[in-house]
């Protein structure tokens, strides 16, 4: 039996600090991000199921969610201004994630790589479906990033929330305004206010 290293490369994430161009009062790991994005995906797909009609896989969306950023073991944490700077830069970016999926899924025994490279690079059937509610509940893992900076008085974060603000309505789903109604709120309260 063959050693395969992709579930040690994946324990990784942790090392792999967000956020590297501000100046952070608690920095923020790849794992604990994941982790956060996962949750709130799985939530607004249940919100698109059970407020919306729809009927897709809320756990399909978790799984994507946690996979969606490991290429960064491997490429680094890229700041969003320099990730989207021009569409070079981009489209450079986005190639260089591609190798950084297949280099990661070539760790994996020949039986696994399959069902993994559709997770990582979200190209499983119906995952189109999905990729919006990953996107959207990336983009409110850093906008709840953003509220607890301000909270602790960190006013580096006031664009970086504006913007992210913003990027969320502009993607115009109703499953994301429950969400900010429904949930975004506590993320504001002090531990006490929330009991």
């Amino acid at each position: 039996m063959e050693q395969s290293n992709f579930y040690a490369m994946m324990s990784r994430m942790k090392y792999i600090n967000r956020w590297g161009l501000m100046n952070n009062t608690k920095y923020e790991n790849l794992s604990e991000h994941s982790l956060q994005v996962a949750m709130i995906a799985h939530c607004l797909v249940l919100i698109h199921n059970k407020k919306f009609g729809g009927n897709l896989n809320a756990e399909r969306a978790s799984i994507l969610a946690i996979f969606h950023d490991t290429t960064e073991i491997i490429t680094g944490d890229m700041p969003t201004p320099i990730k989207y700077f021009n569409n070079t830069i981009k489209d450079a970016y986005k190639e260089i994630e591609n190798a950084a999926a297949d280099r990661l899924c070539s760790l994996l025994p020949e039986d696994f790589r399959k069902d993994m490279e559709e997770i990582i690079k979200q190209s499983g059937k119906d995952d189109i479906k999905l990729k919006r509610f990953v996107k959207a509940a990336d983009r409110f893992s850093a906008l709840i990033k953003c509220i607890e900076e301000l909270r602790m008085g960190n006013e580096e974060f006031r664009e970086a929330k504006n913007g992210i603000e913003k990027s969320i309505s502009d993607m115009n789903m109703p499953e994301a305004d429950v969400f900010t109604n429904e949930f975004l709120p506590a993320f504001s309260l002090s531990l006490d206010e929330m009991q």
